[in-house]
């Protein structure tokens, strides 16, 4: 049996957990008496730990929240996954945070013992982060949480917004997500005035407050809203969009591209259309090489007379056959 002090660690790291544990089933993961664990709960009351109790069938003790934040009891996998996302933090995923990201982890790695904190130090040491191909543009904590703010308490939300142009625009929405894709943030909303779902991206956007009524769910654009995202970001910052007839079955074509690059209808058992698209032409074309499959394009016009250049001199770059 775990001694007193040993007890409370583990009972506390239990209770951390978010979810009620009913007492038998304390008793049980303790190897002790249900009046143990009462007593023990009263203990880390007069420690300072916000024990709350309920009764009923989903009833039991969690911890709650209380004045002042108490010590968290991290097991060996979540210190390092903490120290990592702190890392990561610090490093500008959230532009704003890196101050405090950095103070965060110095206080985590001092407490670490010396088997974590290699791992932690070698996870820092030898993986490098790809720098994105263009600059990112910065969105603020402040603005993130007014943002997931107003999704978790479903309030509508006014905002000055620039749009893809760069003309601004006054929005009214119902939020419902806010999405990480790549390096950028985007805002997943009923558009009020516009009656459709609408992705916005975070750091165009400039919140008015206060947030507006509360407004009823509704039914979300789609059952995986990052596919959802994905699909909508990554049309919309195309410069070349094309349809191409692709002679193979659809589900054949799916297997191999991904969601985020283009859609596919089927015509028939053998053929089907892949819409999709690109920021040049050279990479469209090398996305539909590697599709392994006939096919014909004819939009748009840009794209046909690059796919014409590139058999010529594919042509002229193999000798003839024998």
């Amino acid at each position: 049996m775990l001694d007193t002090s040993a007890r409370l660690l583990r009972l506390l790291s239990l209770l951390q957990t978010p979810r009620a544990w009913p007492g038998s089933e304390l008793a049980e993961r303790l190897g002790v008496s249900g009046r143990t664990v009462r007593n023990d709960i009263e203990r880390l009351r007069e420690l300072g730990y916000p024990v709350d109790a309920t009764r009923g069938t989903t009833g039991g003790y969690r911890l709650g929240s209380g004045a002042v934040m108490p010590p968290l009891l991290l097991d060996d996998e979540e210190a390092v996954a903490v120290a990592t996302a702190l890392r990561t933090a610090a490093q500008g995923a959230v532009p704003g945070t890196e101050e405090t990201s950095l103070r965060a982890l110095g206080k985590l790695e001092q407490v670490l013992p010396s088997r974590l904190r290699h791992r932690v130090r070698a996870l820092a040491a030898y993986t490098v982060a790809v720098p994105a191909d263009r600059p990112t543009p910065a969105v603020s904590a402040d603005v993130l949480t007014v943002l997931v703010s107003a999704c978790r308490d479903r309030e509508r939300l006014r905002f000055d917004y620039l749009d893809h142009a760069g003309s601004p625009t006054r929005r009214t929405v119902e939020p419902y997500r806010a999405v990480n894709w790549g390096r950028r943030w985007y805002l997943v909303a009923w558009d009020v005035e516009r009656a459709d779902w609408r992705t916005f991206r975070a750091d165009r956007i400039r919140p008015l407050e206060p947030t507006g009524p509360r407004f009823p769910p509704r039914e979300p654009p789609h059952e995986d809203i990052a596919a959802y995202v994905s699909r909508r970001v990554s049309g919309a910052a195309w410069r070349y969009h094309a349809r191409v007839t692709v002679h193979a079955p659809a589900a054949a074509v799916l297997e191999r591209i991904n969601p985020a690059v283009g859609t596919v209808e089927a015509v028939d058992a053998g053929t089907c259309v892949l819409a999709t698209g690109a920021d040049t032409l050279e990479t469209l074309a090398v996305h539909l090489s590697m599709l392994g499959f006939d096919f014909e394009a004819t939009e748009p016009p840009e794209l046909v007379a690059h796919l014409r250049a590139l058999a010529e001199r594919y042509a002229r770059s193999t000798p003839p056959a024998g």
